[in-house]
């Protein structure tokens, strides 16, 4: 498949440069290196999948810490401002809650909210929250698992549209 072809060949540091980008997890990064080539995007997608299902709880804080609060994307980040975008029109009220609500989740939990941001409205996040921080940490824990993979799929769909010779 054309889409893969540079991502399957590039050397291996490349595309472990790429698939940190992707995803924070070393452990998750070199699971799917692993099983290159690929022949399709679902396969990629599968290997994710399957990675991500074997992440140990400190595979996924190193994976976490890859990701910004909700409301607070990495300054100069395209694609943690992309995935935000839903707190980007969002009142200071609601920005102001949404920093409350990720501090006395961090507080409870650890680590930052997680939440597939993508196509998400700011309200809708805050209700999320609002909603987890109730969680035990093991039902928080694949939740984020499952948020994670989610994410993890759309940043390896950039991956695998990319058309020979652009950038993986």
């Amino acid at each position: 498949m054309p889409e893969l072809t540079r991502f399957n060949t590039v050397d291996d540091g490349a595309a472990l440069a790429a698939l940190h980008e992707v995803c924070a997890s070393r452990a998750w990064g070199s699971k799917v290196l692993a099983q290159r080539p690929y022949a399709t995007g679902d396969a990629l997608f599968a290997a994710s999948d399957a990675a991500m299902a074997e992440l140990t709880a400190e595979d996924l804080a190193e994976a976490m810490a890859g990701h910004p609060p909700i409301g607070r994307p990495k300054p100069g980040d395209p694609t943690s401002r992309r995935e935000q975008s839903g707190m980007a029109g969002a009142s200071e009220e609601l920005k102001a809650e949404m920093l409350e609500l990720n501090l006395a989740y961090q507080e409870k939990f650890g680590h930052v909210f997680l939440i597939c941001a993508s196509g998400r409205t700011g309200e809708q996040m805050r209700d999320a929250v609002r909603d987890r921080i109730g969680n035990t940490p093991e039902q928080e824990r694949e939740i984020v698992r499952a948020e994670l993979g989610k994410i993890n799929r759309i940043r390896l769909t950039r991956i695998a549209e990319h058309a020979e010779g652009d950038a993986a």
